[in-house]
C-alpha cells in the first residue's frame, strides 16, 4: 500500500484537483460500462482509501451521470470539455481517480486487469504492437 498525493486536470484545464490517500489498487477495467464511459478498450483507474479529494479549480464545472441500473457506477466529467474526473464515495471512503486525468506520474503501477473476460477482441493487452514516439511513418 502506497500513500500518494496526486494532481490532475481536465482537457480544457478549467477543472483541477488534488487527491491523496493510500493507493490500494490500480486497475485496467474492461467492463462494458468502463469502455462506454471512456470510449476506449478499458478504463485505467487508481482506487484510493482512505482518501481525500479536493477540487482546486472549476468544481462548478463538474457534472455527473449515474448509470440507472448500477449500484454505484457514476461518471463525473467536466461540462466544458467532457473529460472524466475523479469521484469520491463517502460510503466507502474511496476515491476513483481516472489515471488519464493525472498531471503527474502516479508513483504506483497497475495491479490488475479486471473484467478481462468481457474485453473486446481489439482491446489493448500484452500483445506486441509496433511502437512510435508520435505518428507512424506514412506508408
Amino acid at each position: 500500500m502506497t500513500t500518494v498525493t496526486l494532481t490532475g486536470s481536465c482537457l480544457c484545464g478549467d477543472v483541477t484537483y488534488e487527491a491523496s490517500g493510500d493507493a490500494k489498487n490500480f486497475f485496467h477495467c474492461y467492463c462494458s460500462r468502463c469502455r462506454k464511459a471512456t470510449g476506449t478498450g478499458h478504463a485505467s483507474n487508481i482506487l484510493m482509501t482512505p482518501a481525500r479529494l479536493k477540487w482546486l479549480t472549476g468544481e462548478d464545472q463538474i457534472e455527473s451521470y449515474k448509470v440507472r441500473d448500477a449500484k454505484s457506477f457514476t461518471n463525473l466529467f467536466c461540462r466544458i470539455c467532457g473529460a472524466r474526473m475523479p469521484r469520491y464515495s463517502a460510503e466507502h471512503d474511496l476515491a476513483v481517480i481516472p489515471a488519464g486525468s493525472l498531471d503527474v506520474e502516479p508513483g504506483v503501477e497497475p495491479t490488475a486487469r479486471i473484467f478481462k473476460g468481457v474485453a473486446t477482441s481489439w482491446s489493448c493487452d500484452s500483445t506486441e504492437l509496433p511502437e512510435f514516439e508520435k505518428y507512424p511513418p506514412r506508408a
